[in-house]
């Protein structure tokens, strides 16, 4: 490949770091596109927080399938973070900002403050030779992360140095990654901002009937798990899981008399209580956010029935919304298992049976076929997020459950 021909890559893989947001897939991206740049059979990417690097991710040819991008060369390693100084390499890139080409990292001088570290290699069977280490860094210079190329190959599959023409174009790659890198995660705290709000007003309409902010996390939980197993792809599961805390939103403009009742219904008072379903999607109409307008479908429509005899528009079959079809499944079976003002809670496989029965007249079928086949996960997240033990009767007053 010549100049001129990695000139055009280079811009390429810039117009592709700069379209990805989200930040998992940018790095992996990131890493992928570099080692496809410099024919590096493996790689690792490091993060900075605060003073130390965090190692986030890693690809290894030799241990993964054949084009694989996954991570599991740093498998059990994500938790590892390193000092930002000059005691490793990747520490000292870090703090210098400084480039570093290594024909054999086994032949290091002693004399250097740095050292490879050879307890990967021992425990898997490989041989680390050829390195490059570059700092992303930021128009500011910054450095918030580091990228380490493993063994360069040549057409023969040979394990070579990296050739030193490449290091300003891998230099600038590692720019343009640290730029989109920036700016994902910015977009990630913007997102994680909003659904810490979404989750702390959906805590709110469920504590004024007694619920707790464990039934958010559960039927959001297992709401997302289901729709995951069905295949759905990554973003929708991912707007389905923050989106679903705000089914009952519309409880804010249900009285109490009615929200807290111990009691049966009037008609009178059932027909208030359904107009959650219409307060809670006027709450969230006209929003311009994705999981916003998401939670609205849902608020409006968890409780249609597949056959058409629920509330409030009568929905039925597919006309229904799949988020809330979704959400109808996972919310019936946490308010079953779940102690209530108005029930004990039931079994878990009393549960299920109904859930079950209500196959193709309350609910999707195929939610419910998904729901079935997925019980062990439902159950790990049951008992993840169960409910507080009540104060036993003597001991001092619980503390209140803050979620």
């Amino acid at each position: 490949m010549n100049t001129e021909e990695m000139l055009v890559r280079l811009h390429r893989i810039g117009l592709a770091l700069s379209s990805e947001r989200n930040l998992d897939s940018l790095l992996q991206l990131i890493l992928t596109e570099a080692r496809r740049f410099t024919t590096a059979e493996a790689g690792t990417l490091y993060l900075r927080e605060g003073d130390r690097l965090r190692f986030t991710v890693a690809q290894n040819e030799r241990q993964d399938p054949p084009g694989s991008c996954s991570a599991s060369a740093g498998a059990g390693l994500q938790n590892i973070t390193i000092p930002i100084d000059e005691t490793s390499i990747a520490g000292y890139v870090g703090a210098s900002g400084r480039l570093l080409n290594f024909e054999d990292v086994y032949a290091i001088p002693a004399d250097r403050p740095y050292h490879f570290n050879r307890d990967f290699d021992a425990r898997n069977g490989y041989r680390t030779r050829s390195m490059l280490v570059v700092p992303m860094q930021d128009i500011a210079g910054r450095v918030l992360g580091v990228v380490q190329l493993i063994n360069a190959r040549d057409e023969s599959g040979t394990v070579v140095p990296f050739a030193p023409a490449l290091e300003p174009l891998v230099h600038s790659l590692a720019s343009q990654a640290a730029v989109s890198v920036r700016n994902a995660q910015l977009t990630r705290d913007l997102q994680d901002a909003q659904y810490d709000t979404i989750f702390r007003l959906s805590v709110a309409a469920e504590y004024r009937d007694a619920d707790t902010a464990q039934h958010i996390h559960r039927m959001s939980r297992y709401s997302e798990a289901i729709a995951r197993a069905m295949g759905l792809p990554d973003e929708e599961v991912e707007l389905i899981l923050h989106a679903s805390p705000m089914h009952d939103v519309g409880k804010l403009g249900v009285p109490d008399a009615i929200l807290q009742k111990p009691g049966k219904l009037t008609p009178d008072e059932f027909l208030a209580m359904q107009r959650h379903t219409i307060i809670g999607g006027k709450i969230l109409a006209e929003a311009r956010s994705a999981v916003l307008q998401v939670s609205e479908s849902i608020a409006l429509t968890h409780h249609e029935k597949w056959d058409g005899t629920g509330y409030p528009r009568r929905l039925a079959g597919e006309a229904i919304p799949r988020p809330g079809r979704i959400t109808a499944v996972a919310d019936v079976y946490d308010a079953l298992t779940s102690k209530r003002c108005y029930k004990p809670p039931f079994s878990r496989d009393e549960a299920v049976e109904i859930i079950r029965k209500g196959a193709g007249s309350q609910f999707d079928p195929e939610v419910v076929a998904t729901f079935e086949r997925i019980l062990d996960t439902i159950a790990v997240i049951q008992k993840q997020y169960a409910d507080p033990e009540p104060p036993r009767a003597g001991s001092p007053v619980a503390a209140p459950n803050t979620g």
